[in-house]
Parts: C-alpha cells; sequence; structure tokens
C-alpha cells in the first residue's frame, strides 16, 4: 500500500502545501498543490495562531482538491528563527562486538542526553556528523562493523519552546496532525544539494519571503545553521518608502523590474501614496539602485554569518542560492563579488525521482516545500533523532528501546567489566605471580575465589 505525503512550507509571506505519493522505486509523484498568502506569522514566527491556521487550511484545500485524496503522513517546516545549535558527543560499549541498529539508537540517545540545553529550548534535530567505531574516526556508516567501542559527535538544532508550540497549536487547528516538524534550511539543502557538494562541504542559503536561513553542510551532514530576519519583502518595503508608493505598487515594480543590473534609464509611473489618483514618474535607475543597496546588505550579513561559523575555508563546494530572491538578474555575480569569489550556484528545486512536478514547483522559492516531501520520503541524513525523539534511518523510525539512565547504568557496568577483564589478562601472564601461587597455597585459594567471580561475570 502507497502511503501519501503532505508537505506543508510554512513561510512568512506564502503557504504552500504540497500532496504527494511515494513510488515503490523509492521515487515520488506530486499529486497536487496549493499556495495561500500567509497571514499571522512575521519572519518566521507565529505572531496570531487563527490567521495562520486559516492561511495553512485554505493551501491544505486547494492542494486536496487537484489531489483528490487524503493524506497518510503530515511534515511541515520550521523557521530558523530563533534557533540555537550545539555540538554533542556519546559513546557506548559494544558487548556483542557487531555493531547493529540498537547500538547506534543508543549511541545518538547519550549524545542526546549529554548536551546542555537551555530550559527554554526544545530539540529539533539530532545529526550525527562523526562516528568512531575503536580507534577508527570519520566512519561514513558503522553498521554492521566489528568494533568494542562506539562513538558519535552530533549537530543539534533546538527552537524556542514557546515558538515551536504556536506552529503546532496553528496546524492543529488546521485539522492537521504533525507526523514530523523540519528546520527550513535543512529541508531545503534536501532539495537543491547533490552527494558530491555535501561531502566537499557546501553553504546553502534559501533567500524567502522575510527570512533567510543558512545551514553548511560538511561529510553529508549540517554542521552549522543560521537565521537572518530579512528577505524579499524588505525589497518591496524599500521600493516603497523611497519611491513613495504602496506596496501593491512597489512589489510589482520588483517583480516587472528588479534587476541589480542597470541596463536602461526608462521612466515609469507609480501611483503615490495617499494621493488617490495622483502619480509620479520614477526613472529605472532609481529601482536599481534601491534593489541593490538592500541586497548587497542582505548578502554582507551572509558572508558575515560564514565567516563566523569558521567553516568558510572548508566551502569546497561553494555556496547554493535559493529561495524566491535569487531569481533578482545579477545576483550571482554580486554575490560572488561579496563572498571572495567562493563558487556560487544558484538552485531550483531537484526534479530527481519526482515525477508530475509542477511547472510552478520548478521555481526557487519552492525549495522547502518540494524538500519536505522528499524528507518524508527517506531522503535526509543517514541517521539522525528527529522531532519526535525517533531514530530515523533511510525509511525506518527506530523507538528508543529503554530510557537513558538505564543506557547510563548498562555503560557503568561494561565499564567495570573491562576493567575487571584487563586486571585478569595482566594476572595471566604474570610468571612471577604463577609462581607464587604454586608455592604459596594460601594466595592459591584467593586466586581461586578471584578467578570464580571473574567466571561468574559471563
Amino acid at each position: 500500500m502507497s502511503t501519501i505525503i503532505l508537505g506543508v512550507d510554512i513561510g512568512s509571506t506564502k503557504i504552500c502545501a504540497i500532496i504527494a505519493q511515494k513510488n515503490d522505486d523509492s521515487g515520488v509523484k506530486i499529486l497536487g498543490a496549493g499556495i495561500a498568502k500567509s497571514q499571522g506569522i512575521k519572519k518566521g514566527i507565529i505572531t496570531n495562531i487563527e490567521l495562520a491556521s486559516r492561511s495553512i487550511k485554505h493551501a491544505i484545500n486547494d492542494a486536496k482538491r487537484v489531489a483528490g485524496t487524503h493524506y497518510d503522513k503530515v511534515i511541515v517546516s520550521m523557521s530558523g528563527a530563533y534557533t540555537k545549535s550545539v555540538d554533542s558527543h556519546g559513546v557506548v560499549n559494544v558487548p556483542s562486538k557487531e555493531i547493529g541498529i540498537k547500538e547506534i539508537n543508543r549511541v545518538m540517545q547519550m549524545a542526546d542526553h549529554n548536551a546542555n540545553i537551555p530550559h527554554e529550548y526544545e530539540k529539533l534535530h539530532v545529526l550525527p556528523y562523526n562516528f568512531k567505531v575503536d580507534d577508527h574516526s570519520n566512519i561514513d556508516d558503522p553498521l554492521g562493523m566489528n568494533g568494542s567501542r562506539l562513538e558519535v559527535q552530533v549537530h543539534i538544532i533546538t527552537v524556542l519552546k514557546s515558538s515551536l508550540n504556536n506552529l503546532k497549536k496553528a496546524v492543529k487547528s488546521a485539522s492537521l496532525e504533525i507526523d514530523n516538524i523540519v528546520l527550513t534550511g535543512y529541508a531545503s539543502s534536501i532539495a537543491v544539494l547533490n552527494e558530491d557538494e555535501k561531502e566537499l562541504g557546501v553553504a546553502v542559503v534559501d533567500m524567502g519571503g522575510a527570512t533567510t536561513n543558512i545551514a553548511i553542510h560538511l561529510g553529508n551532514s549540517i554542521r552549522y545553521n543560521d537565521f537572518i530576519g530579512v528577505g524579499s519583502a524588505n525589497v518591496t518595503n524599500d521600493l516603497s518608502m523611497a519611491l513613495h508608493t504602496p506596496i501593491s505598487a512597489a512589489e510589482k515594480v520588483k517583480l516587472e523590474h528588479g534587476s541589480l543590473r542597470l541596463n536602461s534609464n526608462e521612466i515609469i509611473e507609480l501611483p503615490a501614496i495617499g494621493e488617490e489618483g495622483n502619480s509620479h514618474e520614477v526613472s529605472l535607475e532609481i529601482v536599481t539602485n534601491v534593489i541593490y543597496a538592500r541586497i548587497e546588505e542582505t548578502l554582507l550579513f551572509i558572508a558575515k554569518s560564514i565567516k563566523e561559523s569558521g567553516f568558510k575555508d572548508q566551502l569546497a563546494a561553494g555556496i547554493v542560492l535559493t529561495g524566491g530572491l535569487t531569481k533578482l538578474v545579477g545576483i550571482r555575480e554580486l554575490a560572488s563579488a561579496i563572498f571572495n569569489n567562493i563558487p556560487v550556484r544558484l538552485a531550483r528545486p531537484t526534479e530527481q525521482n519526482i515525477e508530475g512536478m509542477f511547472d510552478t514547483l520548478k521555481n526557487p522559492e519552492f525549495s522547502t516545500a518540494i524538500g519536505l516531501i522528499l524528507y518524508g520520503n527517506g531522503q535526509f541524513t543517514p541517521y539522525e533523532m528527529d522531532s519526535n525523539k525517533k531514530l530515523r534511518y533511510k525509511d525506518e523510525t527506530i523507538e528508543p528501546s529503554k530510557n537513558i539512565q538505564s543506557i547510563i547504568e548498562d555503560e557503568k557496568e561494561d565499564d567495570d567489566l573491562e576493567e575487571d577483564l584487563k586486571f585478569s589478562h595482566k594476572n595471566q601472564n604474570n610468571d612471577d605471580f604463577s609462581a607464587l601461587i604454586e608455592d604459596d597455597t594460601s594466595i592459591k585459594d584467593g586466586f581461586q575465589k578471584f578467578w570464580n567471580r571473574i567466571t561468574q561475570l559471563f
């Protein structure tokens, strides 16, 4: 029986809902999509639950009418606003000497437990970026390997509990039960990156309607994420103020004449604010200068964030720009200059393994929505603990086998046993100690008691 996935990208300027069906060949087929203007959402944060819920419901109803079917799984996006990230580490013993999914689950839970997370924050993703088996580091996939000790380093993305709860309430009010929540930058990365870029090191920058999300990938896992409260809507507001024209007219100018290259000194006529029926003339040179100033500032913010991440020199695959703002003519050239000639690529959502992609959905502003569908199809970091605190592996989810306190106690017992075994091995190979045993019956009896204790441990 096929699974129907509903992905809902909850943006600051638009809500996009996509319904897709999982195919047997690991691909997906898009059945329907709906788009609604966002209300009750500002810079990625829910400011009015009722209005936000209404917008979400509107987009979903449109998608359902086109698809003509219901859905089994609901995956929604979470803005990077007010998120914080920390790195953590976990280690467990492997009694059976063969690493299975149980051991990977245990070590991920240990890393999760060891993280120092502020009380007002909730974990959204626990993403491993380095496995170590005994003395071997940088293991891509430890499953099935032999070893006595498994370690993991993880990147943990957290979000304010209040923001997360408001998002859940808005979605629930739209009559939806959330299956999973995915960070916007993470979803966009899934939609636009290839495996080589992830392996080499790449920064994905999703420049949306009112926000910009940054995610840096190294070795197929996110190592850094950031958020900037600037987007396409800021360009519209700048034009409205500079040209003294209504927001609607400024948006139209941006869509029709928006460019970072001055191609013409043409004069256009615009309505004036507060003066119904009156208009004034504006040169396209002014329009270009206003847009250029805002985009230059935004790219400088992005460059600063990437520099502060500490990974700037490891981005061998460069920087990938996506999102609606990247449709501005000349943005790639300006970005290359500001990023000191780091390779820059403009990206649209992938069409690989996706059937029935509508023309509208091929635009860069739908990268997050497509990424949500692909996430629901199992295309995510090889291992991760998701927003439900379940270990996700390929298309499977694994429930925690026991509570974390039990795991900690087990690890302590395993460490004690290891110390006893080391002591036993040392004594068995000590000739002087063996000679004393042969000469002294009391010592021999003592050793026999010790040996009995060791054998009882097995």
